[in-house]
């Protein structure tokens, strides 16, 4: 008797180790589906906490009109709002290396471009046909091996490709600058928008969009200050 009230308690004991195993299986499958749903919500509130705290960084390049760099600093808020803009691609990862455009495409997990891919890259997330045709355009300092041309995708380099850019009044056939003076950020920002659709206008906006123009007024007046030093 007492040796089967023992194996009747052995048996008991592996039965329960079984349902424990099973039951964690199943709490850690919840838990995962829970923290894939709310990932999203996630990410969005640390960017709200960084914009709060840190606004949009400095540019790294150095000089400037004030308002194209206030602009510039507006762009990014929306577009790479993190600690580190330079180094980030879509998804917000990070990358080491920049001697050239990352050139890394990470499927695209919402909004109408759901299951694609991009190339989004840096500060103002360029894409990398977008970087080769720019750079080859406005890039001070283009590196040549060959029949081919890279363009480093440095910090001051990616400042200065956007910047050259945005003051070519041929490209936008606009003179975004004197807009800017004009007080029309609105319209600028809608001018831009089809290049960056988180912009406003478009058909990516994000939690930051609407935003955007009380954030540029808030940066022009650091770039003022600044260039007064």
């Amino acid at each position: 008797m007492t040796n089967i009230n023992r194996s009747h308690s052995f048996s008991t004991q592996i039965v329960n180790f079984f349902k424990l195993i099973i039951l964690l299986i199943i709490l850690t499958g919840i838990g995962n589906v829970i923290f894939r749903e709310k990932k999203a919500e996630i990410k969005t509130a640390g960017q709200h906490l960084i914009s709060s705290i840190y606004g949009s960084p400095p540019l790294v390049m150095e000089g400037g009109d004030p308002y194209i760099r206030a602009l510039m600093r507006t762009i990014s808020f929306s577009e790479s709002n993190y600690l580190n803009p330079y180094y980030v691609i879509y998804s917000g990862e990070y990358v080491d290396d920049l001697s050239e455009h990352p050139n890394i495409c990470m499927t695209i997990v919402n909004g109408p471009n759901k299951g694609k891919c991009s190339t989004a890259s840096g500060r103002y997330q360029f894409l990398n046909t977008t970087w080769a045709e720019k750079a080859a355009k406005y890039h001070p300092h283009p590196s040549k091996f060959l029949v081919w041309e890279d363009y480093s995708f440095e910090p001051e380099y990616q400042d200065k490709v956007l910047y050259n850019w945005l003051k070519d009044t041929t490209a936008w056939e606009k003179d975004i600058a004197e807009l800017l003076r004009e007080e029309k950020i609105d319209d600028v920002l809608r001018m831009l928008s089809p290049t960056w659709t988180s912009l406003g206008y478009g058909i990516e906006d994000n939690n930051m969009t609407k935003f955007l123009p009380k954030v540029y007024k808030k940066l022009l007046q650091e770039e003022l200050t600044l260039s007064r030093k």
